[in-house]
């Protein structure tokens, strides 16, 4: 079982429905035995970096995912629940993560030209640095669906995937048990599927 973490942000309908269409057996949570039994997890998230590490305190479930994957399991988080993996977002000030991936996540404005819209919406091309199972039936420049206005930086040892934005952005950071993808997999078609299946075939 998959459990996606269900701590008051993140679209997981749609990333819930994309999990059942390739079969996964899949539940939203935010039950905290739930996720303690669960195969893998799924950290999504959508808005403020200080709001949902806020509400991952609160509620506990931060420091259960700490715990979680430090014992092992798969974690992926997706959107802002990528930029929560990290040590500190620099939004709006400076925030502490989930401190399980080094590096931090920084504005995108000030970094791409300035004629250039902030947020990076839409379609753009993957790009990777080395190989990952994650990405074991992409291809070279198969396109995900991107909606952000902050990217990670200082993460070069974790990198998996690339996106050109003007200058190169990172899409897709790992270490060991721990992914995350800046893109939405539930939103960017078979490309999705396929990211999503290599995550849920996965073994500990």
């Amino acid at each position: 079982m998959i459990a996606i973490i269900d701590y008051g942000v993140g679209n997981l309908f749609s990333l819930s429905s994309s999990l059942k269409r390739i079969g996964a057996d899949v539940v939203i949570t935010s039950d905290k035995k739930t996720v303690e039994n669960a195969e893998k997890i799924i950290l999504p998230g959508v808005g403020a970096f200080a709001d949902a590490a806020k509400k991952l305190r609160d509620t506990g479930m931060g420091e259960l995912v700490i715990d979680q994957a430090k014992k092992g399991k798969y974690l992926m988080g997706i959107c802002l629940g990528m930029q929560l993996l990290f040590d500190k977002s620099y939004e709006y000030g400076c925030h502490e993560g989930l401190g399980l991936i080094k590096g931090n996540v920084a504005p995108i404005r000030g970094f791409v030209r300035d004629d250039l819209k902030v947020p990076q919406i839409g379609w753009n091309g993957l790009h990777f640095p080395r190989p990952h199972f994650l990405f074991k039936d992409l291809k070279e420049g198969d396109c995900a669906y991107f909606v952000h206005s902050y990217h990670a930086v200082d993460c070069n040892e974790s990198v998996i995937a690339t996106t050109e934005y003007d200058k190169e952005l990172t899409a897709a950071v790992a270490k060991d048990n721990v992914l995350g993808c800046q893109f939405h997999p539930e939103k960017s078609g078979d490309v999705g599927l396929k990211i999503l299946r290599a995550f849920c075939e996965v073994k500990a």
